[in-house]
């Protein structure tokens, strides 16, 4: 029993910090994207406002 306990308190120490290192660079990976796509659209609606394009 005491090994079990060993063993997990080993794993839990080794994955402590490995969850808020993945949350953060998935939130600064989508952040980055996010204002990306952003940039896209506002190009694109700015290209067809200077185009004369037809809002229908």
């Amino acid at each position: 029993m005491k090994r079990l306990l060993l063993v997990k308190e080993i794993y839990l120490d080794a994955f402590r910090n490995i969850g808020h290192f993945v949350v953060e660079r998935y939130f600064k990976i989508f952040a980055w994207f996010s204002f990306i796509m952003f940039f896209i659209v506002l190009y694109a609606f700015i290209y067809r406002i200077a185009t004369g394009f037809a809002f229908d």
